[in-house]
């Protein structure tokens, strides 16, 4: 009697073990966010720098402006030199035109001179002079194409530099990436930034992520797309459940027990899981702790079970 008391009691402590770890979570874990370093993409001052910490920015909304009246002037200067060179090659592109018209008076002359000197009515002398002429002509026309090719290409450099003002100019302004929550600045109006020089940091704190583990004989029944439980503390002893869905899963054990020899020691293997969940009402923070259930209710239950309660004394050859 007094073994089987014993044995009863021990099934009893097993069966409240069991009862409260199926009201346990399946993992444990923190929330964090994807956050965005936003940087200057040109140097100079800050002329206009509105992030502030906590406050909430839109998608595509311009946010800051670098000082540009370095970039304009030199647009300017250089939007002058592209027109020096249009009037150049319109300047070049008129002599061209008178050229060929006397090029056409001087082959005329030349046919002329080479009849009459076949007449024996020219000298060779008038001749020569007016293959001369001609030939001068030419040469000034190859010359002038030459140069207008040349402020041509002088214009086409002036217009890429103007190109690459316009650039840097866009770059001036500083355009929010996402739609998010400021979370730190790292410089105010009035300051000098140098290209690449971080603004502020920013991240969607309505879409957070939940980073936990899992163990080894967890694994198999976790898998990317899958939809959990996710639940946080909301206070005065109340929880928070949302939905959320299983993002990534690490390829590799977080960390493992040295030596890995038996079942049960493989079973102890930690594997890192990520939760991407909706919180629209931005109740979660980044940091705060949260927990996750894997199965739904009425689904299969958890792999692994409690140890297996010890055989009766008589069993083992006891009282």
């Amino acid at each position: 009697m007094k073994a089987g008391g014993r044995f009863f009691g021990v099934m009893a402590l097993a069966a409240l073990g069991a009862c409260k770890r199926g009201g346990q979570p399946d993992a444990y874990g923190n929330f964090k966010a994807t956050e965005v370093v936003v940087s200057s993409e040109t140097g100079g001052r800050l002329l206009r720098f509105d992030p502030r910490e906590g406050a909430r920015l839109a998608a595509g909304a311009e946010v800051a402006l670098v000082d540009t009246t370095a970039l304009v002037l030199q647009r300017q200067e250089i939007q002058q030199q592209r027109e020096a060179a249009t009037a150049r090659t319109g300047e070049a592109t008129a002599n061209l035109g008178v050229l060929r018209a006397r090029l056409d008076v001087a082959r005329r002359d030349y046919e002329r001179y080479r009849r009459l000197h076949a007449e024996n009515a020219a000298t060779a002398q008038q001749l020569d002079r007016a293959r001369g002429d001609m030939r001068v002509l030419e040469e000034q026309i190859a010359a002038g194409r030459a140069q207008i090719g040349s402020v041509g290409r002088e214009a086409e450099s002036t217009g890429a530099r103007v190109a690459g003002i316009e650039e840097q100019l866009r770059k001036s302004r500083v355009i929010n990436p996402i739609t998010g929550t400021v979370l730190t600045t790292y410089t105010e109006r009035g300051e000098f930034v140098p290209v690449g020089q971080p603004l502020y940091k920013v991240a969607d704190l309505t879409r957070m992520i939940l980073r936990a583990y899992v163990t080894g004989d967890q694994l198999p029944r976790v898998r990317v797309g899958q939809r959990v439980r996710v639940s946080t503390d909301a206070g005065d002893g109340r929880r928070r459940t949302l939905p959320g869905t299983v993002s990534w899963i690490s390829g590799q054990a977080e960390f493992t027990p040295t030596p890995v020899q038996t079942r049960e020691e493989r079973t102890g293997l930690v594997y890192a899981v990520e939760i991407q969940v909706s919180d629209p009402a931005g109740a979660l923070k980044i940091g705060m702790p949260g927990e996750v259930v894997f199965a739904a209710p009425g689904a299969a239950p958890r792999t692994g079970s409690a140890p297996a309660p010890p055989a009766p004394l008589a069993a083992r050859g006891g009282r």
